[in-house]
């Protein structure tokens, strides 16, 4: 959904006011020079002409991009010196317009790949909507946008803004940058800066053991979980919400028995929370206020003949943090028994696919208004009557449309190329090429990378639940900022060991992982961890970092000594260590063992402290102020967890360029509310040896002077994706579409509804009654499954009446 956010005139004045106070506080507390002579920029002061018939400045060229009206002038009202350079829109749809430093050799500047700048200019503007924009040239790519990194506020007088770049990406060897206008207004600039910041890391001194501090640590605590719990949410008072429902138990469903709790990690307990419905296989996501959207859930099991699966609820409620509650909304227009949910640039929620109440796959669109506190009716909801499977993984782009990343739970076979672009303002469906496999992503995870602001997507593993594969080891990487994006192949997910019934054993060929939990750590790096190799069944024990600077993994960290496959889920806790709970193979067993993962940056010594916060409540474009107790190299806003099935679409690791002046840091927030949907964040302060401090929790909203207005500020959006193929033609109105029992990958003629015998048996199994017979064995299912009805898989030979 593209969401054009325009001001009107009291809006405009009220910004205004925001933004002189924020330039005062700039004004009256004057940057200290962080970084060293001399100025690497040709030309900083526009005083020298460009050759003959140019209309710019030496080494300055005109830039930017969209459907606005705007001029360049040199003007003598200068800072110093005797020239200026003003940058005027009087007209904008969408775009911008900047004076940026030439990108040729001659002119931009040469960097160091891991080292940091410090960008400087002085500047007049009657507009808040002006951003620090930086590009970089990759060595074999060529010139490409980098990243923005400050919205100065508004000064009628000179004043100077300063920024710091985040380390220079491999591969780059120059950088141009300039102020950008995104807003009807005029912006003059001079003296501009670029030094580079000499940093001296702390040293690094391991606390813990070799292995520790290279692989890290894992261990299981004492207390257990006392659900079944299927879902994983982070609360913005660092507590963790655990919801079962039923917790795919078929008697606790039929004695109506449905569970949640919370954990405290602050004193290692598990409070037990009354739960209205069956919320097994519900959604979830957490609104702009911190409470948690809970939607959907489970109506009712699969019959015991197989001829109806999973049905879904259309109940919808509020878990409140603050009172441990569940709250009823009003209803969906559908059951979403496996629905997805991601919160908008605006706090809206949307939601699309899995199963409706008579087991059909649902294809409508859902839309929960921040605003009316309340799910839509249906004909207020633009609608493409397509079905997108079971958890279908959309991520909310910069520019507020959604990427389908291909990763799902349930939802093989569904038309096209297993990824796409969906504008909900234009309604349309445009396919993206290159995702490998397609078919086989079944409980694959999908990761916005850090930072939100590159706009690249990682896609991990996978597998078939119904044609039951051994998991691949695909990752698939998109860069979503290029006009035509398209998945790239990445590395393959490193091995470690796999128990399939019989042991341990390594992983060969090209076996993978699908379950497979991803998560962002404040150091900038993934996490995958857990996973199985088949369906509900073979646990893998692996673990490894991605690192998206470098596009590698790092191999054999310590592994969970738990198995975490189907209904697992891991976590970022605000002390930067990961939480895994759960694991519930096709036996019907479940796992209660918590365990807990501390990385080795936790083993690099000290960690630094964000001592004070100025303000608590921030707001798109501000600059808010932390005092740390030692440098650190980086600062960012993670979203707090809320986890199923591997999916995770709102996990998202958004950059904090900083102004540094000692160790007083002024952060300067994105102003577009799709990088950052309005929530609760932790907020890390990271040192250069990449170990972060404790998190602080911090709200980003609109301007507090705005809020009845409900709308939020300007966003400075870029074009991209925007040579994208024809859109699919939309299917016609329609109510579902079919949706086979077996779509869980069950056969349901063996036992109760929540054992699950493999429709299809592993490659390696023979098909005879006696191999599968072993099998089921060996991965521990019952010994006496009653047969229910036929017996298509030929488990008992006998015949009477119970498999094997």
């Amino acid at each position: 959904m593209r969401l054009t956010i325009r001001r009107r005139a009291g809006r405009r004045a009220a910004l205004l006011a925001v933004g002189a106070m924020t330039a005062g506080l700039l004004l009256t507390a004057p940057q200290q020079a962080t970084a060293g002579p001399p100025n690497l920029l040709s030309n900083p002061g526009f005083e020298t002409a460009g050759p003959a018939g140019a209309d710019m400045p030496s080494c300055w060229s005109k830039s930017g991009w969209g459907d606005n009206d705007f001029s360049f002038t040199t003007v003598a009202e200068a800072h110093t010196g005797t020239k200026a350079m003003k940058v005027s829109l009087t007209r904008r749809v969408d775009g911008d317009r900047k004076a940026l430093v030439t990108e040729n050799s001659t002119c931009a500047p040469t960097v160091t790949p891991g080292k940091q700048y410090d960008l400087s200019a002085w500047y007049k503007s009657d507009t808040p909507d002006v951003s620090v924009t930086v590009f970089r040239r990759d060595t074999t790519a060529g010139w490409q946008y980098w990243t923005d990194l400050q919205n100065p506020p508004v000064s009628a007088a000179w004043a100077r803004t300063e920024v710091r770049t985040p380390a220079v990406p491999p591969n780059t060897d120059k950088i141009a940058w300039g102020l950008s206008v995104y807003g009807v207004g005029t912006l003059t600039t001079d003296d501009y800066v670029l030094e580079e910041v000499d940093a001296v890391p702390p040293q690094s001194a391991c606390s813990g053991t070799a292995e520790e501090c290279a692989k890290g640590k894992w261990e299981v605590i004492p207390a257990k979980n006392p659900v079944r719990s299927m879902h994983a949410v982070v609360l913005k008072n660092g507590k963790v919400l655990l919801i079962a429902g039923s917790g795919n138990d078929i008697a606790q469903f039929n004695a109506g028995t449905f569970t949640s709790a919370v954990y405290n990690p602050a004193n290692g307990t598990f409070k037990t929370v009354p739960t209205p419905v069956d919320m097994f296989c519900a959604g979830h996501v957490q609104l702009a206020d911190g409470r948690v959207l809970v939607m959907s859930g489970n109506k009712g099991y699969p019959s015991a003949d197989g001829k109806i699966g999973y049905q879904g609820l259309k109940d919808s409620y509020v878990f409140d943090p603050a009172t441990e509650a569940y709250t009823k909304t009003n209803d969906m227009n559908g059951g979403h028994w496996y629905p997805s949910a991601t919160i908008l640039g605006n706090g809206d929620v949307i939601s699309f696919g899995g199963l409706k109440e008579d087991s059909t796959g649902n294809v409508t669109a859902e839309k929960f208004s921040a605003a009316q506190n309340k799910w839509l009716p249906m004909n207020e909801v633009n609608q493409t009557w397509s079905y997108w499977g079971l958890y279908p993984s959309m991520i909310l782009m910069q520019d507020g449309r959604l990427f389908y990343s291909g990763s799902h739970t349930f939802g093989n076979g569904t038309p096209g190329t297993g990824a796409s672009i969906y504008d909900y303002g234009a309604n349309t469906i445009t396919d993206v090429p290159g995702l490998r496999n397609k078919d086989q992503r079944d409980e694959s995870a999908s990761v916005l990378l850090p930072p939100a602001q590159d706009q690249r997507v990682l896609t991990i593993g996978g597998g078939n639940n119904e044609t039951n594969p051994a998991a691949n080891r695909i990752t698939d990487i998109i860069d979503l900022k290029k006009p035509s994006p398209g998945y790239t192949a990445g590395p393959d997910l490193p091995q470690g060991l796999v128990d399939t019934g019989t042991g341990k054993r390594p992983q060969t060929g090209a076996e993978g992982k699908m379950y497979v939990s991803a998560v962002l750590l404040p150091d900038g790096k993934v996490l995958e961890t857990g996973g199985g190799l088949h369906d509900r069944a073979d646990p893998v024990f692996e673990a490894s970092f991605f690192d998206p600077t470098t596009n590698t993994y790092q191999a054999g960290l310590a592994t969970d000594p738990i198995p975490r496959t189907y209904h697992s889920a891991s976590f970022l806790m605000p002390d930067g260590r990961v939480m895994s709970v759960g694991d519930n193979p096709g036996n019907g067993t479940y796992n209660h063992n918590v365990s807990i993962y501390t990385p080795p940056y936790l083993f690099k010594g000290a960690r630094p402290q964000i001592t004070s916060v100025i303000d608590t409540q921030w707001v798109y474009g501000d600059t808010q102020r932390i005092t740390v107790n030692r440098p650190i190299a980086k600062a960012e806003l993670i979203r707090p967890a809320a986890v199923t099935h591997s999916s995770d679409p709102n996990q998202r690791f958004v950059d904090l360029p900083m102004t540094v002046n000692g160790n007083n840091i002024d952060l300067n927030v994105t102003s577009n509310p799709n990088l950052a949907p309005p929530g609760w964040y932790m907020l890390f302060a990271v040192d250069a040896n990449g170990v972060p401090s404790i998190a602080t929790w911090v709200h980003l909203g609109g301007p507090s002077a705005l809020a009845a207005t409900q709308e939020q500020p300007s966003a400075h959006e870029h074009s991209f994706a925007d040579k994208l193929g024809p859109a699919k033609q939309n299917p016609a109105k329609r109510d579902s579409v079919p949706v086979a029992p077996s779509v869980a990958g069950c056969d349901r003629h063996y036992g109760t509804a929540n054992v699950c015998v493999p429709t299809r048996f592993p490659a390696e199994v023979k098909e005879t009654s006696r191999a599968r017979c072993d099998w089921l064995a060996s991965h521990q299912y019952p010994k006496r499954l009653k047969v229910n009805g036929s017996d298509p898989l030929r488990l008992d030979p006998d015949r009477d009446g119970y498999a094997c």
